[in-house]
């Protein structure tokens, strides 16, 4: 293939990964509306306008490992001045101050509402949109701000208080293409069941949402299915107790709640459904969808399993999108939450653009590559940005570029395979730095 027709479908392709094939996905007149609202719209004329700092908190997660006034020259996301010079880093902070976390909130649900819905719309489980819904923590940079604000985990035994303040996030996702459909976080000392009843009012007519069984609270559960046809599905926990009012099928029955509180019924009819999984024994799913014809009890454990989805997507945060680092960036309250939206934002877009793969080889977006993928839209910055390419190391680059797309597809899952959890993290000689209380000058 002549190398000129070889460059060709090579940037093609990675255009779509591009910033500006990012962007594609947002529209414009999104970020505007979002700054708007905020009252953070650029009217002097800055060399980091308002709409181009969202960009530049996106790329900050997008490139966890560069520092962020690189971030700002490689993406060239800063006016030319008369003397083409470049941002200080000083001038960055400010200019994120300025735009603050709640454009970037209002852009996310804005931007999540729509392509969440598109997603779940293309991977229904008979009729019924599928979401996950699970918890997690992050930390963040020990400035006495951040750890007056969020907090973190208290060690007990006299041990003191965690080395980093911890966010807590609770997220709803697309389970079948890991797109964040609706994202809240608070100080490490909130609930996630607390966190999670913003998250229920997310939750679109006609779903099915897989829970993990701590978010098993009956009135959150009760007022999810009151209205739209939306359901739940999760695992019993051990003190749950049901009264059997109908044996449906082998292991299979209708069953009672008791409920307590105000407004709500003394009574709610559930389906209780008995299995065994290899290794570990009978497990119990309870569920709203009680039509044993319409919704199979077979169909709804292995469905159930899919639930796993959510924390293979926060690995995929965690693990590869924030590589593992101590903790993200921001010293700063507001900046702590800014970065979060933004990691939120360029997680999305990254998946995005993990269905546009997927859809192009006909394959569920899950078969492709996180990691891979990731990594393309790293090299598809580089790539077309970089202006000192040699011409004489395109065929290489070509070559490393295509096996890079290759790789892209995973085999198929094999749903009988377990991985117990484990902590694998090597053991240090050295006693863990902790905060220590200094006395006031």
């Amino acid at each position: 293939m002549p190398l000129d027709q070889d460059l060709g479908d090579v940037s093609a392709f990675l255009e779509g990964l591009s910033l500006d094939g990012l962007k594609a996905h947002v529209k414009p007149e999104w970020i505007e509306d979002a700054l708007t609202w905020a009252g953070t719209t650029t009217i002097r004329k800055r060399r980091l306008p308002a709409d181009q700092v969202v960009w530049l908190v996106i790329a900050m997660a997008l490139f966890r490992n560069k520092p962020i006034e690189r971030v700002v020259d490689e993406l060239e996301l800063a006016l030319p001045d008369r003397k083409d010079t470049l941002v200080a880093k000083s001038a960055i902070a400010q200019a994120r101050q300025r735009l603050s976390h709640q454009p970037l909130g209002h852009l996310f649900e804005t931007t999540a509402l729509e392509w969440s819905a598109r997603s779940v719309d293309e991977h229904r489980w008979r009729g019924l949109r599928l979401y996950g819904m699970d918890g997690t923590t992050l930390r963040v940079p020990d400035s006495p701000e951040n750890r007056e604000e969020f907090g973190g985990q208290h060690a007990g035994g006299g041990r003191g208080d965690s080395g980093y303040p911890q966010v807590r996030v609770v997220a709803l996702m697309a389970v079948r293409s890991h797109i964040l459909a609706a994202f809240r976080f608070g100080p490490y000392a909130s609930g996630e069941t607390t966190l999670a009843r913003d998250v229920w009012d997310e939750v679109p007519a006609d779903s099915l949402v897989l829970v993990d069984r701590g978010y098993l609270v009956k009135k959150d559960l009760y007022n999810l299915e009151r209205s739209r046809n939306r359901h739940w599905l999760t695992r019993s926990k051990v003190n749950t107790r049901w009264s059997i009012i109908e044996t449906l099928g082998k292991g299979d029955y209708l069953a009672e709640l008791e409920l307590h509180g105000a407004n709500l019924p003394s009574s709610w009819p559930i389906r209780v459904i008995h299995y065994n999984w290899k290794g570990r024994g009978q497990q119990t799913l309870l569920t709203s969808l009680t039509d044993a014809e319409k919704y199979p009890a077979a169909e709804l454990v292995e469905l159930y399993h899919e639930r796993w989805e959510t924390e293979l997507a926060y690995d995929e945060v965690k693990t590869h999108l924030l590589e593992r680092q101590e903790s993200i960036r921001s010293r700063t309250p507001d900046g702590v939450r800014q970065e979060l939206w933004g990691i939120a934002l360029a997680y999305n877009l990254v998946r995005l653009e993990m269905e546009r793969l997927a859809a192009a080889v006909k394959v569920a977006p899950t078969r492709i590559s996180f990691t891979g993928a990731l990594a393309l839209v790293r090299t598809a910055f580089s790539w077309l940005g970089d202006r000192r390419l040699a011409y004489g190391t395109i065929p290489k680059s070509l070559a490393r570029v295509r096996a890079d797309m290759k790789r892209l597809l995973l085999p198929e899952r094999r749903r009988e395979r377990q991985f117990p959890r484990a902590v694998k993290v090597k053991m240090s000689n050295y006693p863990r730095k902790r905060p220590v209380e200094r006395p006031a000058k």
